[in-house]
C-alpha cells in the first residue's frame, strides 16, 4: 500500500507528516524505555523490524501510484504495541524509498500513517479484543495480522480518494473505487498474512527467548504442550 513519490499533492502530503510525527517520537520514547528496562529486547525488536521489512517489499501493482502487499506490523504491534511499530514501521519505509524506489519520501508521512500507525492499532485492539472471547490465541492472532494488513490498505484507499476525490460521487465514490481495485490482491495477502504471523507467533513461544512480559503466560502454555 506504498503510496509513490510525488504522487499526493499538497496539503495531503504534509498533513500526514503532522500526523505522524508525535506518534513516532512517542514510539521512539517507548522503545528507549523497553530497552533500558530490557537490553535482550534488542533483538526482538531487530526481529519485528525485519518482518515488517520483508513482508512489506513483496509488493504487487495494484491502484495507479500505489501497490498491494502485505505488511507484516501485526507482528510487531502484539509484541510491543502500535506506538513502537510506527518506529519500526517508518524506518522500513524510509530504506524502501531510499534504496528500492518502493513509496516514497513526500509520501513518508501518508505511508507510514496507514502502514505504521492505523493499521498496526487496528491489529492491537483486534488482539485485545479477541483476547477477551473464547476464540482462543491462534485465532486471535491471525486475526489481529489480517485485521493490521486490511485496515491499512482501508486508510491507503481513503488517502487517495480524499487527494483524488472523483468528479462523480466525491470522495466516498472514489473511495468506493479504490477499495474494489484493492480488494482483489489485498483481501487474500490479508488471509495469509494472518496465517504467516501465527506461525512465527508459534515459533517465538516455543524459542521463548526475551519475550514480552504480557505474552508470558501463553510461553508458558506453549510449553506445558498447550494449543495457542
Amino acid at each position: 500500500m506504498h503510496i509513490a513519490e510525488g504522487f499526493l499533492p499538497g496539503p495531503w502530503w504534509y498533513l500526514w507528516f503532522l500526523f505522524t510525527i508525535p506518534v513516532v517520537a512517542y514510539g521512539l520514547a517507548r522503545i528507549r524505555r523497553t530497552i533500558e528496562e530490557d537490553p535482550s529486547k534488542k533483538t526482538l525488536l531487530a526481529m519485528a523490524g525485519a518482518f515488517i521489512f520483508v513482508l512489506s517489499s513483496l509488493k504487487l501493482p495494484s491502484v495507479a501510484g500505489s501497490s498491494s502487499h502485505p505488511t507484516g506490523t501485526g507482528l510487531s504491534a502484539i509484541l510491543f504495541g502500535p506506538s513502537v511499530t510506527s518506529v519500526l514501521s517508518i524506518i522500513v519505509l524510509i530504506y524502501q524509498a531510499l534504496l528500492l524506489a518502493h513509496g516514497g519520501l513526500t509520501t513518508l508521512g501518508a505511508n507510514t500513517a496507514s502502514m505504521g500507525i492505523i493499521g498496526p492499532l487496528v491489529g492491537w485492539l483486534t488482539w485485545k479484543a479477541a483476547e477477551k472471547t473464547p476464540l482462543g490465541t491462534d485465532l486471535s492472532v491471525f486475526l489481529a495480522a489480517a485485521a493490521a494488513d486490511l485496515s491499512t490498505y482501508m486508510v491507503t484507499s481513503l488517502q487517495l480518494a480524499l487527494a483524488f476525490p472523483a468528479k462523480t460521487g466525491g470522495v466516498l465514490a472514489s473511495f468506493k473505487a479504490f477499495m474494489a481495485v484493492f480488494a482483489l490482491t489485498q483481501v487474500p495477502l490479508a488471509l495469509a498474512e494472518g496465517l504467516l504471523t501465527l506461525y512465527v507467533m508459534r515459533t517465538l513461544f516455543k524459542l521463548g527467548t526475551g519475550l514480552p512480559e504480557h505474552l508470558k503466560h501463553l510461553q508458558r502454555s506453549a510449553a506445558a504442550g498447550e494449543a495457542l
